[in-house]
């Protein structure tokens, strides 16, 4: 399979030093994406949270934070059970613009995925719509 990336860009009505709050803190992740079990800061592993009924405060996504450079630029692995142990990259770049935000994520190693890997990409392309649209409406 070759190389796919999926790349989002937003235009966010807020400082970088705000928005980057919502990537990083746990309370803050949990607005618009999944709580966090702990803030993530560079070096650590990171949680994340299902808030499933049901199944409320599992494992769900989980990694290790490769670069934290506040508040420009976050990187961190990222899998699932979904994912069989394959770590998919997130890159997140914030640059301050107008006095707003536009915010790049590059999620890429869909090409490591063994099977239906461009399917779980098109899912996850899907989901990462979802997520901005309530990223967009928390951050203003």
């Amino acid at each position: 399979m070759s190389e796919m990336n999926i790349v989002k860009t937003i235009f966010l009505k807020a400082p970088p030093e705000h928005v980057w709050k919502f990537l990083t803190e746990a309370d803050r992740l949990a607005e618009w994406f999944h709580r966090g079990g702990a803030d993530l800061v560079e070096g650590g592993d990171y949680t994340l949270l299902t808030n499933s009924y049901g199944k409320e405060g599992e494992k769900l996504l989980y990694g290790k934070v490769l670069e934290a450079n506040k508040p420009e630029r976050l990187v961190h692995t990222f899998t699932h059970e979904w994912l069989k142990g394959v770590e998919t990259t997130c890159t997140w770049t914030l640059e301050g613009v107008g006095g707003g935000t536009v915010l790049t994520l590059v999620h890429e190693g869909w090409d490591k995925v063994d099977e239906d890997g461009f399917g779980m990409a098109a899912d996850h392309d899907k989901g990462w719509d979802e997520h901005f649209a309530r990223l967009r409406s928390v951050t203003s």
